[in-house]
């Protein structure tokens, strides 16, 4: 049996067996991994992962499962398995049938863009990425170059069979030119031409070379400038509670909040998997509905939440294009732009905190917003328009709809943001946010 075959077969099987609804996405990857330190490539790897996900309803009762592509034997085993597993589920709330189709998709987002697994290319990104530090006056670097081409197969009991192939390049560089002073950047694309390891080094080697010399930070409330790497962390945060099901059972900061002003008038954040060549672009939805583009935030405003077909329904609207197998969530995340560069938001700071990175977001109160994270690497005080000395241990401890209505400007220059602690691909600026509440880390 061929690999395209295998979900049309088991939605068949799992109809026979009983389901009602059955979604089935085979997901075959091939993945070269890269990694660096002390400026020299240390392990290289590549290798191919099949895995099959298969999601099924017996009415209002769900089961889901993920398995390696194997035999035919162990795909109707794991149907079995997953028909029991439905039957003895608690009921949902409601039964809404997968949508049906066929649907039209636009082709340019079916076919990926020619990205290149050859080593010696790989590597002389990653070396690129290395010399880009160095000559920024870094001394040391470290950091992984992941690519990866993929193919997504889905097949559903809602007369969907559609592929989808598409490849990634994601390069994250650390420099240091200390044990404590060090700076970080990215590089995401989903073509070869957007790809920029040589600029995420040299940012991050500037951003090292700064930040020699750090003294510890004092707490307080400060105007603080972040950089696309924390502003990512933040709005991705934005973008993945907007799922209608987490609304749902209670793991979001915007329970009842559409239509109401939530930010300053000067964000707008979308969810756009319809950009030929972009790193979260996907031309169908885990229910094979096509996606679109979704405003989020529109002048701070909370528009709309992400949907599927049962959270549409509970909420009386259509589904938005955004389901997985479970949870609806964003693709492909997008700030809009505002007016000014990085230097002229900077030379408006009298007094401030300027972040360029930060890690282990972690929430107090899912339902308020209540977090904490810890900045990382380069971290500046501001004073008249300028960095003035470069600062450590502080940890930012906050509010999410608080820091959403105090955005005092964001940035025209925006970055591709995706990386370990930002999991949605996320087109972010530079923002200036008042009053961020800084108190003293333990680390």
């Amino acid at each position: 049996m061929r690999k395209d075959e295998i979900p049309l077969y088991i939605v068949d099987l799992a109809l026979k067996k009983g389901a009602t609804d059955v979604a089935v996405k085979l997901h075959d990857e091939q993945h070269a991994m890269i990694r660096f330190s002390n400026n020299e490539v240390t392990v290289s790897k590549f290798y191919n992962e099949s895995v099959i996900n298969i999601f099924l309803m017996i009415e209002k009762h769900r089961a889901a499962t993920t398995v390696p592509l194997s035999s035919a034997r162990n795909a109707e085993k794991a149907v079995n398995n997953l028909i029991k597993i439905a039957k003895i589920t608690p009921p949902s709330e409601l039964y809404a049938p997968l949508p049906e189709g066929p649907f039209n998709y636009d082709p340019k987002l079916l076919k990926d863009s020619g990205i290149s697994l050859h080593s010696e290319r790989l590597i002389g990104h990653v070396e690129e990425a290395i010399n880009s530090a160095l000559e920024e006056g870094a001394k040391k670097t470290a950091g992984t170059l992941d690519a990866t081409k993929e193919k997504i197969i889905l097949a559903t009991s809602g007369n969907v069979h559609a592929t989808q192939e598409r490849g990634s390049l994601e390069i994250s560089v650390r420099a240091f030119t200390s044990e404590v002073s060090s700076g970080h950047f990215v590089s995401i694309s989903g073509d070869e031409e957007n790809f920029d390891p040589s600029e995420a080094g040299r940012t991050a080697g500037k951003i090292a070379v700064a930040a020699l010399n750090p003294q510890s930070g004092k707490p307080g409330k400060f105007t603080a400038l972040l950089g696309p790497l924390v502003f990512a962390d933040l709005i991705s945060q934005v973008g993945i509670v907007s799922s209608a099901f987490l609304v749902d059972i209670g793991q979001s900061f915007l329970i009842d909040k559409i239509d109401s002003q939530i930010a300053c008038e000067k964000l707008n954040l979308i969810d756009d998997p319809t950009i030929a060549g972009s790193y979260g672009v996907r031309a169908f939805d885990d229910e094979g509905v096509p996606t679109r583009r979704n405003v989020i935030i529109e002048r701070g405003v909370l528009k709309r939440y992400l949907h599927n077909s049962t959270t549409a329904k509970k909420h009386g609207v259509e589904t938005t294009g955004n389901a997985g197998l479970i949870s609806p969530h964003p693709w492909n995340l997008i700030v809009e732009p505002g007016e000014k560069s990085f230097e002229e938001i900077l030379a408006e700071i009298d007094r401030g905190i300027y972040v360029t990175n930060d890690w282990y977001l972690r929430y107090q109160n899912y339902m308020t917003g209540d977090f904490s994270t810890i900045p990382r690497d380069g971290m500046f005080l501001i004073r008249n328009g300028a960095l003035s000395s470069s600062i450590r241990e502080l940890r930012i401890s906050d509010n999410m709809l608080r820091i959403l209505k105090n955005i005092q400007e964001i940035s025209r220059t925006r970055t591709w943001i995706k990386w370990w602690e930002v999991d949605v691909p996320t087109l972010t600026p530079y923002a200036v946010v008042r009053d961020l509440n800084f108190t003293k880390s333990t680390m």
